[in-house]
C-alpha cells in the first residue's frame, strides 16, 4: 500500500519552457553544497501543484549519461521521500513554489549525503514564507 503523498507525479515536475525561463530570470538562489536551489515563490493557483521541481545535473561535470541519471534518480527519490513538510507548510499560505535542484559537485556522492542535502534544502524552504 502506497503512502499518501510519497509520489512524484507529472504535475509536480517543472516542464514548461516559460515557467523555467521565469524561474531562472526572477528566482532566488540557495547554495547548500553539493546542491544549488533556485526557487520562486508565487501566488497559489488551484490548477497547479503547490511545489513543482526540475532536476539538473550538468554535462560539464559528468560526461556519461549513466552518471547524470544516477544522481538525478537519487535526488528525485530523496525529494519524494521528504517533500511532505514543504507541501504542508504551503497549504493555507496562499503561495506555491517552483524550484530547480542543480547538482554542483564534480563527484558522485552516496545516497545518504544526497538525502541529507535535500532535507536541509526542504527545511530552509519550509521556513521561508
Amino acid at each position: 500500500m502506497k503512502q499518501k503523498g510519497a509520489t512524484f507525479t507529472k504535475g509536480e515536475r517543472l516542464c514548461s519552457v516559460r515557467a523555467i525561463s521565469d524561474l531562472f530570470s526572477g528566482g532566488r538562489s540557495i547554495s547548500l553544497p553539493p546542491l544549488r536551489i533556485i526557487y520562486r515563490v508565487m501566488p497559489e493557483d488551484p490548477s497547479l501543484e503547490p511545489v513543482r521541481v526540475m532536476l539538473s545535473v550538468p554535462k560539464r561535470y559528468f560526461k556519461k549519461a549513466v552518471d547524470r541519471n544516477l544522481i538525478k534518480r537519487r535526488i528525485r527519490e530523496a525529494y519524494r521521500q521528504n517533500k511532505l513538510p514543504l507541501i504542508n507548510s504551503l497549504q493555507g499560505s496562499g503561495n506555491r513554489i517552483d524550484m530547480s535542484i542543480i547538482w554542483n559537485d564534480t563527484s558522485i556522492q552516496s545516497y545518504d549525503i544526497t538525502e541529507r542535502c535535500v532535507k536541509e534544502t526542504i527545511g530552509k524552504l519550509t521556513h521561508l514564507k
